[in-house]
């Protein structure tokens, strides 16, 4: 499994976001959007609990 956190480009944000300084960290696994979050930590985190479901799935098979 892969999961990637990765900051939300400009060019997919709106002008209103952009102009309020609004930052999006994007969470994808296995290349599908999962999560978007306005703080790095918690998409960081998500992906910590992503990684650990999937290798407490990989034990149990």
């Amino acid at each position: 499994m892969t999961v990637k956190v990765s900051e939300r480009d400009d060019s997919h944000m709106s002008h209103e976001a952009i102009a309020h300084g609004v930052r999006i960290w994007d969470v994808h696994q296995q290349d599908l959007l999962v999560g978007m979050f306005h703080d790095e930590r918690d998409a960081l985190s998500y992906k910590q609990e992503l990684e650990k479901l999937e290798a407490q799935r990989s034990q149990v098979s």
